[in-house]
């Protein structure tokens, strides 16, 4: 029995992985999806939003199984996990990153976004930043556009309804990795994604080599549209 830690994006929650969760389980897994603090259901202050306080999260998920667990992260959820890994490796036993955000030491998710690879992504062009702490807050009417395609309607209208504004600390912080050895990384390239460039993917893939890179014909949001080839992967069949 393998223990999964799944993290989820920005303007998400852990609901996102709901099925995934559910056919890990169903396969004699354990999987938790815990929201970040300020996403989901939690009610943390924009201001108390911080990497530290998103890599503590997940640590604390991590501490509740006996044995490394496997961490899994979709999107902005790249950053927290690169951190968690960095701060932990003892208990991660293997990385995956699904259309992920994966940074080298001292870059965050607003550099990547600036390298050439990530000038179509498509969240950068549809959120407005207000407030101080400053929070983005994604235009929903281009959700399903840029979050679902692929997804049938009903499923991206209910998860466009869930999505909720997210602190911008969390894009802006760059990891601090150096000198940390990482558990070994896979990275799930998604070819039809239009929040992150495949470009982008592939450059954060090959950069700092990834022990296995896949492919799959998706949108952003493969746990989704792609779910037994995004099981099949996670479960060391894919």
């Amino acid at each position: 029995m393998t223990h999964f830690v799944l993290i989820h994006g920005a303007f998400h929650g852990g609901w996102c992985w709901s099925e995934i969760a559910a056919g890990l389980t169903r396969e004699g897994h354990t999987a938790v999806a815990p929201d970040l603090p300020g996403a989901g259901d939690d009610r943390t202050p924009a201001e108390d939003v911080t990497l530290e306080s998103a890599t503590a999260r997940i640590i604390e998920a991590l501490k509740a199984s006996r044995e490394p667990s496997v961490l899994v992260a979709h999107s902005m959820g790249g950053i927290i996990m690169t951190q968690v890994a960095a701060q932990v490796p003892e208990l991660v036993s293997r990385l995956v990153y699904v259309t992920a955000f994966r940074p080298v030491d001292g870059e965050s998710l607003l550099a990547l976004t600036q390298l050439p690879e990530g000038a179509d992504d498509g969240v950068q062009a549809n959120i407005t930043v207000a407030g101080d702490p400053p929070v983005a807050t994604f235009d929903m009417t281009k959700s399903h556009e840029i979050f679902g395609n692929g997804v049938p309607a009903d499923v991206a209208e209910a998860a466009a309804a869930r999505l909720t504004p997210q602190p911008l600390s969390l894009f802006a912080t760059p990891v601090s990795i150096a000198g940390a050895v990482l558990p070994p990384a896979e990275y799930v390239v998604c070819t039809e994604d239009r929040a992150i460039p495949p470009a982008l993917q592939k450059l954060m893939a090959a950069r700092t080599p990834a022990v296995r890179i896949h492919k799959l014909a998706s949108g952003h949001s493969p746990f989704y549209s792609n779910q037994e080839e995004l099981l099949d992967i996670l479960l060391g069949q894919g």
